[in-house]
């Protein structure tokens, strides 16, 4: 474990910028950074204007946002309303230090507190470490579309 205090909170409107910036990171390491095109006003308006659309949770290290989770409420026809995870990143550096398994933690308690029935994301295939740290929590892996859920009672 970091000799650092990791602190898990709520996401503010005021974290919009650096939250950009690992959005951006994860774009990178996905192979994918052309693929962020959102602005940041619009980013910040969906996630802390009149009627947010997305909430997370961040975790700090001295002081610093270096890792984060972002989620929505997604209905299904099939299941009700469940926690969609969009994204989950830790910055490089601070990886394997369990900030993943703080955030992953606490968005469990998020969807049982909000009394949604689970949560679903999507993993890359090449993804190893991801889906190596899902495997942790017992997810159920769709072979198709690699397609994680767990059940949150």
């Amino acid at each position: 474990m970091s000799p650092h205090t990791i602190t898990v909170r709520r996401a503010v409107r005021e974290d919009c910028p650096r939250l950009l910036e690992l959005i951006k990171e994860l774009a990178l390491y996905e192979k994918a950074p052309q693929e962020v095109t959102v602005s940041l006003e619009h980013f910040s308006d969906s996630g802390f204007g009149e009627k947010p659309v997305w909430w997370a949770f961040v975790a700090e290290v001295a002081g610093r946002v270096e890792g984060f989770a972002l989620y929505y409420i997604r209905y299904s026809t099939w299941k009700g309303q469940r926690m969609y995870l969009e994204d989950i990143l830790v910055t490089e550096e601070m990886r394997g230090q369990g900030i993943g398994k703080l955030l992953f933690d606490r968005l469990i308690v998020e969807a049982r507190e909000k009394k949604l029935n689970g949560m679903i994301w999507q993993v890359l295939e090449w993804n190893a470490p991801a889906i190596n740290f899902y495997r942790k929590y017992q997810a159920s892996f769709d072979p198709e579309w690699i397609n994680c859920s767990i059940e949150t009672p």
